[in-house]
């Protein structure tokens, strides 16, 4: 699919995550200022003279002022002008005191929406400049790796919790190394500018620790010093928001084994063949990255990885997603039992599942990575097959 193409299924994916609330509310807002000119025309023919809807008139170009464009708010303004001149003069009093004040005052008050309207824009303009920036230094940091990656196939979804943004603190690496492949899914405690900066810090020193380090329990302390080097450079960073939740994964050539280093994170989940699941939880818990009080010896745990199996990491925007009864999304439970062709077939379904679980309205941005073990002969592209959401037809 060409550039172009990949940018309109984008745009549909955008529609489609967004709030159906979200949505009403946008038509009700965008209805408001003809509603109430309409109320204001509807008040003054059936109230005596002395009564008046001058405040519903000066109303509507200021509703319409921080959502419409410059045109939409001056026809606002020259709507609400017009029914009020159109009013007098149908009662003969277009001339007299209190009506021509009334309509300097409908005047005066368009003038001014049209002024908010121009800060609204430039304010607006310099935000999306900013988020742009933001989301392209994200994506850099971020990039979709290879489908297969040291004779292993590989899938990563970033999903963000505002359909227009992909600015947050939830990152995703893999890499091919002397050592074998490795992986690292974290989420930093933050958002915005700040959290993307830290999300370069940790993905450089992950690329560089995983070439350089001859234990996954190296590579973690490489990014302790990373993040202690940051913690310098910003005076310190806040105890509460300042760490890192990760899990690194390291599985050699050639080996049916899978180590991992949990630091805090979602256990990582074993997908088999049959439908069977494991959670792979820590032998001993350990701290989150950046809260190393001291010489804290990390510790990889071993796992069997058998052909055809799947690994799933992801962050904790996917197990504390809720429904509107508050319910959290368990993602061992909906999956256990489910037997999906490969990794990119398994974070379809279940992004699909998540959105059908919480009605499109996540509360936080979550990263998915999965990682499969290829069988004898499974072929290297397996995307043709169709999977239906966890949600049709399961529990």
């Amino acid at each position: 699919m060409d550039r172009a193409g990949d940018q309109q299924v984008g745009k549909r994916e955008k529609r489609r995550k967004r709030p159906v609330g979200d949505v009403r509310a946008r038509r009700f807002v965008r209805a408001l200022p003809a509603l109430m000119i309409v109320g204001g025309v509807l008040f003054d023919a059936v109230t005596r003279p002395e009564f008046t809807a001058i405040p519903l008139y000066a109303a509507a170009p200021l509703i319409a002022a921080p959502f419409f464009s410059l045109a939409g708010t001056v026809c606002a303004g020259a709507a609400a002008l017009l029914a009020v001149v159109g009013l007098r003069a149908y009662s003969g009093t277009l001339f007299e005191v209190v009506p021509s004040i009334e309509l300097l005052t409908v005047l005066t008050v368009s003038v001014l929406a049209v002024v908010i309207n121009g800060v609204v824009r430039r304010s607006n303009e310099q935000l999306a400049s900013a988020r742009v920036i933001a989301e392209t230094a994200m994506r850099a940091v971020l990039p979709t790796p290879a489908e297969r990656i040291g004779g292993l196939h590989v899938a990563a979804r970033y999903e963000a919790a505002q359909a227009d943004e992909f600015v947050g603190g939830d990152l995703y690496s893999v890499t091919d190394t002397p050592q074998g492949v490795r992986l690292v899914v974290g989420d930093v405690r933050g958002k915005g500018l700040e959290a993307v900066e830290t999300v370069a810090v940790v993905i450089g020193a992950f690329r560089e620790a995983a070439e350089g380090e001859e234990t996954l329990e190296g590579v973690a302390q490489r990014l302790e010093r990373a993040l202690a080097r940051e913690s310098s450079r910003r005076g310190g960073l806040d105890a509460v928001e300042g760490f890192i939740t990760a899990v690194l994964v390291e599985i050699p050539p050639g080996a049916a084994r899978v180590r991992i280093v949990n630091r805090g994170h979602p256990e990582p989940l074993l997908l088999h063949t049959d439908g069977a699941l494991e959670v792979l939880g820590p032998s001993l818990p350990a701290l989150p990255l950046g809260m190393d009080l001291g010489a804290w010896p990390d510790r990889a745990d071993e796992w069997d990885l058998p052909a055809g199996a799947t690994l799933l990491l992801y962050t904790d925007g996917l197990s504390e997603a809720r429904n509107a009864g508050g319910v959290f999304y368990d993602p061992a439970e909906r999956l256990r039992g489910r037997i999906f062709p490969g990794p990119e077939e398994l974070l379809s379904a279940l992004t699909d599942d998540v959105r059908l679980h919480t009605g499109g309205e996540s509360t936080d941005d979550m990263a998915l990575l999965a990682v499969g073990r290829p069988a004898e002969g499974q072929s290297d592209r397996r995307r043709t097959v169709k999977i239906v959401g966890l949600g049709d037809g399961g529990g």
